[in-house]
Order: C-alpha cells, then sequence, then structure tokens
C-alpha cells in the first residue's frame, strides 16, 4: 500500500521534486532495488501469448526468473550497479495489511471459479500470486550466476534500502513504494509518472529535500503527515486523507497537537502511530554500512547461460544478446 495519496501531494504541492529522466543517465551509479516489488512485478507480466505463466520445458515457472534476467542485464548494459535487497520479517505493525492481502488472494480464488471469461480469469489469477521461498531461491541463484550482491534484511527490504542511500552506500532506490520516502530515502527511482511517455526507458526520480522544501516541512513531520494519510503500520483516522494530512501538519506539525482536536480517532491510534515513527526511523545511523552482510558473487557467464537456456528454457539467441550487452557496457 505504501502511503496513500502520497504521489499525488508531491504532483500539486512538489511537482519539481520529480524529475523525469533516460535510465542510461544514471550510468556510473548504484542503486538498491526492492528485490520483492521486481518478482511481483515480473509474475505478474512476464506472461505467454495465453496469459499464463512462462514455464521451462519441465513446468517450472520462470516468469520472475526470466524478466528480472532481462531487467537487471539492461541494468549492467547500461553500467548501472544493482545491489537487490530481500525482505525479511515484516514487523507485527503490518498484520492487518498482511491479514487484508490474505483475504484479497482468497476471494479471489473463490471468483475464479465461477469467472465466465478467460480475461476475468487471468485478471483474477494475479490477484492470488504470493511470493515463495522458492521464488526468492531461484532469484538468488540467477544473482549469483550474474554477478549481482544482495543484502538479505532482517526487516524491511525499503528500510534497509532507504539506509543505504542515506549513508551514500548507493545512490538511489528503485521502488513503487512511496513509503520509501517516509524511510528517508534521498532519492527515489520509479516508473515514470507522466503516463502519456511510454517508453520503458523513461524513469521518474523523487528528491526528498526538494519534497520537504516544498512542503515546508522537516523530515519529523514529513513522517507524520505520512502516518496520518495512512501506511502500512497504521491505518488512517476516519474522515482524515491525504489533503487533510498536509493541512494539518502545516497548521499543527505533529499529531501529539493534532489529535485532541480530531474527531472519531480509534482507541489504539496513539500506540500505532508512536510504533509507526519508530518504525519509519529504526535504522537511522542503526546499519553499519562496513558491517552489512551483503553478498558478492563474480559473474560466471557460461554457467549463466547454461542456466538460462537449458535450466529456464529462454532464447538462446535473447540470452546471448543481453550478455553480450551486459559484457560491452558494464565497467
Amino acid at each position: 500500500m505504501g502511503i496513500k495519496g502520497l504521489t499525488q501531494l508531491i504532483k500539486q504541492h512538489s511537482p519539481n521534486a520529480i524529475q523525469t529522466t533516460n535510465l542510461y543517465k544514471l550510468s556510473g551509479k548504484r542503486v538498491a532495488i526492492d528485490a520483492s516489488l521486481f518478482m511481483y512485478k515480473m509474475l505478474i507480466n512476464m506472461r505467454g501469448p495465453d496469459k499464463s505463466y512462462l514455464t521451462s520445458e519441465d513446468g517450472k515457472i520462470v516468469s520472475h526468473i526470466t524478466g528480472i534476467f532481462y531487467k537487471t542485464s539492461n541494468y549492467l548494459a547500461l553500467n548501472i550497479t544493482p545491489i537487490y535487497v530481500f525482505d525479511g520479517k515484516p514487523p507485527p505493525n503490518k498484520g492487518p495489511v498482511i491479514k487484508n492481502r490474505q483475504d484479497k488472494v482468497a476471494n479471489a480464488k473463490l471468483s475464479m471459479e465461477t469467472a465466465t471469461s478467460e480475461e476475468q480469469k487471468n485478471n483474477l489469477e494475479k490477484q492470488t500470486i504470493r511470493l515463495t521461498k522458492q521464488h526468492v531461491d531461484d532469484i538468488k541463484q540467477l544473482l549469483e550466476l550474474m554477478g549481482v550482491s544482495y543484502v538479505q534484511a532482517n526487516g524491511e527490504a525499503e528500510a534497509y534500502a532507504s539506509e543505504m542511500c542515506r549513508q551514500q552506500m548507493v545512490d538511489y532506490v528503485v521502488t513503487e513504494d512511496m513509503d520509501t520516502l517516509a524511510f528517508g530515502c534521498p532519492r527515489m527511482i520509479r516508473t515514470c509518472l507522466d503516463k502519456s511517455i511510454k517508453r520503458k526507458d523513461i524513469i521518474s526520480v523523487l528528491d526528498l529535500d526538494t519534497i520537504l522544501s516544498d512542503f515546508k516541512m522537516t523530515y519529523e513531520q514529513f513522517v507524520d503527515m505520512c502516518i496520518l494519510c495512512g501506511c502500512d503500520y497504521c491505518a488512517n483516522i476516519p474522515r482524515v486523507g491525504n489533503k487533510t494530512a498536509f493541512s494539518l501538519i502545516q497548521k499543527h506539525n505533529d499529531i501529539e497537537t493534532i489529535l485532541p482536536i480530531t474527531k472519531n480517532v480509534p482507541d489504539d491510534y496513539e500506540t500505532k502511530y508512536k510504533e509507526s515513527r519508530n518504525l519509519f526511523t529504526q535504522y537511522h545511523d542503526k546499519l553499519d554500512m562496513q558491517q552489512l552482510s551483503i553478498h558478492h558473487t563474480s559473474w560466471d557467464l557460461d554457467k549463466l547461460h547454461d542456466y538460462l537456456v537449458n535450466t529456464c528454457s529462454m532464447s538462446e539467441q535473447r540470452v546471448h544478446n543481453s550478455i553480450k550487452k551486459m559484457k560491452q557496457g558494464y565497467k
């Protein structure tokens, strides 16, 4: 879910914080990538002509492997260094959001039984996707063969990635989750926000300092605003949406001042907003970048080729071309 309505607030109040640029301009930069989000996207979008998963000859699902290979090889071909960050155990505060997702999966599975068209079934099937340990292990194996580093977080991947960017281990975080900004990420890359632009190589870069300046907020006030908007750890107060949250923080500065003058505040809200604040800042200056456990390997392009072509049944010519571009572009 991220932060409800945050993108709209930035578009309205801080349009200069959104830079539309070409991916190749990031040549020479290091990016932390939210691995779970990429895996979900590839499982949803990498499909065959019949809208089913891409599979190997023995029936193994390889949509996630195929998609992340081509995405990652494109970064390497542009001399961009990716570091994938994998989610650890979610905090207890995220329980209601996880339960809601599980309910949606169950409802989608039930609806598939009565769907009357293939299009309906395909759309519902995409709503049932859940990441498994096998998906994660597949991608870790792929990254090892590609010589791409990864980090196994102890908590939320966005929190780790944001701190890596805050401490300048990486230059950007690549994700679609807007709560990355609430975690303090200075520069976030996401799919181009200008929907009139269809090119996949055009991206949006969001700059947190510009947002804070245009919002006329400190980082602490911004975090409070994000919590009021509604986040994964704390639902919004009834009748308090993103616009109201923005104006309340600008006028009253913090949640403590706002609650006494706000109606319909849930009984457990005080506990949840304080826990949310702690979660958004829990890794600030707490992760030692020198001690961070980063899994490094050197690429093995022969084994990579064999794995993708013979194990995953991917196009030999496409794999060959991608590996060739990787070798030419990455320094």
